[in-house]
């Protein structure tokens, strides 16, 4: 189960979470007060969140050497960042780097990363906050998984004809979708591929 927990004082402010399988999250505010400290040492497979991150040169190229020390192709960095994330980390982070190291980033942001997504930035700043402020971060991956699936093997399933399928309200006002932090979303969902086709 993902869980999300601040570590004890010495580790700063570093918002810490489990994203199951061996996935861990490290989300960094401002450089070098929470600097990715795991328990274990290594965080091996790990997401870190630098949106909004404030750091300057020196901290920005101690957080790249502790990038380089752990990430490999069988233990990824996803590095999540947009167009508020310190020009430094910009500068020291960037697509095409290390083997292992996937750096992700919204496609309107202007930047150079390894994979962009399609997100507006209101929605990333608002599922941002959303983690900050307790929201459970399984909450932020699902994008609707209460909606029937009304297809042929339902329809098969209940021995319903399609005349007989449920209504889908295709004129009725949807409700809104839930909050999806679609940058963390694409990390785990690359993870995930990468544990299937036993990468990892």
């Amino acid at each position: 189960m993902a869980a999300c927990a601040l570590p004890p004082p010495a580790s700063a402010a570093t918002l810490v979470c489990d994203l199951g399988q061996g996935l861990s999250y490290f989300r960094v505010h401002e450089l070098p007060a929470d600097q990715p400290s795991p328990p274990s040492g290594r965080p091996g497979p790990c997401v870190l969140d630098l949106r909004y991150a404030k750091a300057d040169e020196i901290a920005a190229s101690a957080l790249r050497a502790w990038v380089r020390f752990n990430v490999s192709a069988r233990t990824p960095i996803f590095v999540l960042e947009n167009a508020a994330t310190s020009p430094a980390l910009l500068a020291s982070l960037a697509g095409n780097g290390p083997q292992g190291l996937i750096v992700i980033a919204p496609a309107s942001a202007g930047l150079s990363p390894d994979i962009s997504v399609r997100v507006a930035g209101a929605s990333d700043q608002r599922a941002y906050d959303a983690l900050e402020k307790g929201a459970p971060v399984q909450s932020l991956l699902s994008d609707n998984p209460e909606k029937p699936r009304v297809d042929e093997a339902y329809l098969d399933k209940e021995h319903i004809s399609d005349g007989a399928a449920p209504d889908v309200a295709a004129d009725k006002p949807s409700a809104p979708g839930p909050l999806v932090d679609t940058m963390l979303q694409r990390a785990v969902q690359l993870h995930r591929g990468l544990l299937a086709l036993k990468r990892l």
